[in-house]
């Protein structure tokens, strides 16, 4: 009984240090904290979204130059499940991206809904993250003004999926490379890949490319 005790008191601290992780991810990536941000990351972790397919490394350059220049990318997040074998983890968060940016001539806010999908490993006590990837659910475009009118290219808009739709039509206005439509969202094959490889991953997988 005692051992159970301690097991599940061990299990409990490490989801709440994950926890803590993500959190952490979110505060220092909005607010600038670079340094801070890059202990995150295990030294060949890896980042997808839609605006990036880069390592960790890469990634933490392109946020802070986008900072620079004023663009606005704001995270919330929801709950979380979080999946612990041994030294690796998973980990899936509800979360909301935030964007705004102009549009055609007109200031509008984007608003992404979501869930982080995260693949951890502890090493040396340290819980530190190997790869992102977001799942993309649904997104909404609003004029940040009440009553502005925006007009959007039918064209543009319908290459990319209904779960991420506008938030890559905002970013292509901004001059980011959009990585490509096969981002994974709620249903189809690319989130069910997802989680095949979360599942490996704890099982002791190798990612894979």
């Amino acid at each position: 009984m005692n051992s159970q005790i301690q097991m599940l008191g061990g299990e409990l601290q490490d989801k709440a240090r994950i926890r803590e992780l993500l959190e952490n991810w979110v505060l220092w990536s909005d607010g600038g904290f670079w340094d801070a941000f890059s202990t995150l990351w295990h030294e060949e972790a890896d980042m997808s979204s839609t605006w990036c397919v880069a390592s960790a490394r890469e990634f933490i350059q392109a946020r802070k130059a986008g900072w620079e220049r004023g663009v606005s990318i704001l995270h919330s997040l929801g709950g979380s499940t979080i999946d612990v074998k041994r030294e690796r983890a998973i980990a899936m968060t509800k979360m909301t991206i935030s964007q705004r940016g102009e549009v055609h001539g007109v200031l509008c806010d984007v608003l992404c809904y979501g869930r982080f999908y995260d693949f951890l490993s502890r090493v040396d006590g340290v819980w530190k993250l190997n790869r992102r990837r977001v799942i993309y659910e649904k997104d909404r475009m609003d004029p940040v003004v009440p009553g502005e009118t925006l007009q959007l290219d039918p064209g543009l808009l319908q290459r990319y999926p209904d779960g991420y739709r506008y938030l890559a039509y905002l970013q292509t206005q901004l001059g980011y490379r959009i990585s490509g439509p096969d981002r994974p969202g709620m249903r189809g094959d690319a989130v069910e890949k997802l989680y095949r490889q979360g599942r490996g991953w704890l099982e002791g997988a190798p990612l894979e490319a």
